[in-house]
C-alpha cells in the first residue's frame, strides 16, 4: 500500500513527528498479537482518520487472532482491511473485520477459508477435550465472519459442509459478492499538507 503525500506549494519545509500507522500481518502468533494490539492503541492517539491492516499471511493460532480482532472491536477510528498476496485461514477472518465499504483486496489476492485444525496428541480424554475446543473455536471464527459481512450465522458452517470441508479458495470477484471484500483494488492513503488563511 502506497503513502502519497501532497505539500502545499506555501510551505517551504515541513516534517511529520509521527508517520501514520499502517499496521501489516504476516504471521498469527503470540508475539505478532502481541504486537498488532499495541499497534492498535498507538494508531487510536496519532490523529489519522483510518486504520489500514495489510494482510498477506498463509494463518496460524487462532487465539492470537481472536486477540487481534478483540483490538479491532475495541477501536474507535475505523479500521480498514487490504489483502496484498493472501489471506488464508486465520487472515480470511481477520479480512472480515475490516469496516463495512472498507474490505480490500488486490486483483490477484487469494483467500482461503478452512475449518480449525489441530494436531493433538496424549491419553484419549485429553485428546476429545482438544477436539471440542477445536469445535468450539471453529463455531465461533466462522459466525464472527458471517455476521462481519451481514450472512446468516450459519453461512460459512453451511458452504464449508457443502464443500465437503475441503480447503475453499476465493478469488476477489467471488469475495466481493460475498461481501467479503468491498473493492477490488490496493488503495492509496493520501497525505495532504496545507496552509489555511482565516479572517475573522
Amino acid at each position: 500500500m502506497n503513502i502519497i503525500t501532497r505539500v502545499s506549494p506555501l510551505i517551504k519545509e515541513c516534517e511529520l513527528r509521527a508517520a501514520p500507522i499502517i499496521i501489516r500481518v504476516n504471521k498469527f502468533d503470540e508475539d505478532s498479537a502481541k504486537e498488532f494490539a499495541q499497534q492498535m492503541s498507538m494508531a487510536q492517539s496519532s490523529g489519522q482518520g483510518i486504520i489500514p491492516i495489510v494482510i498477506d499471511s498463509y494463518g496460524g493460532q487462532v487465539y492470537s487472532l481472536m486477540t487481534m480482532i478483540d483490538a479491532i472491536k475495541a477501536s474507535r477510528v475505523p479500521v480498514a482491511t487490504i489483502v496484498e498476496g493472501k489471506a488464508m485461514s486465520c487472515g480470511a477472518v481477520l479480512l472480515t473485520c475490516g469496516a463495512e465499504g472498507m474490505r480490500f483486496a488486490g486483483p490477484n489476492a487469494t483467500i482461503m477459508i478452512h475449518e480449525v485444525s489441530t494436531g493433538s496428541f496424549g491419553k484419549v480424554e485429553e485428546i476429545k477435550t482438544d477436539a471440542k475446543e477445536v469445535d468450539r473455536l471453529n463455531d465461533k471464527i466462522l459466525k464472527i465472519m458471517a455476521k462481519n459481512i451481514g450472512k446468516d450465522e450459519d453461512y460459512f458452517l453451511e458452504e464449508i459442509h457443502h464443500k465437503k470441508h475441503a480447503d475453499w479458495f476465493i478469488e476477489p470477484e467471488e469475495a466481493k459478492e460475498m461481501n467479503m471484500v468491498n473493492h477490488i483494488k490496493v488503495p492509496e492513503m493520501m497525505l495532504t499538507v496545507d496552509v489555511k488563511y482565516k479572517f475573522e
